[in-house]
């Protein structure tokens, strides 16, 4: 019983948040900066980046901030504002 309960907790955590990722972001890709201007931003920040990809309308920045600290963001492809994580 308690492995049904914690199957189906992940699985609408998972889904709950996957649509909220998708609230994130409505920008039309016709209206994206290019992903390397968003590079080449966030590492004149002090940012260093391991990983971006496209997700749920987002930019998804994968690496370490100025401080240092380990960062998973969702980033307007637009204005390049950090609209939420996965933390």
């Amino acid at each position: 019983m308690l492995r049904k309960t914690l199957i189906l907790s992940v699985a609408l955590s998972t889904t709950a948040f996957s649509a909220m990722a998708s609230d994130l972001c409505s920008v039309p890709e016709a209206e994206w900066r290019p992903q390397a201007e968003l590079e080449a931003e966030l590492t004149a920040k002090g940012w260093t980046i391991s990983n971006v990809k496209k997700e749920d309308g987002c930019y998804e920045v994968y690496g370490k901030n100025e401080k240092g600290e380990k960062v998973e963001v969702f980033i307007d492809p637009k204005t390049f504002a950090v609209v939420g994580s996965d933390d």
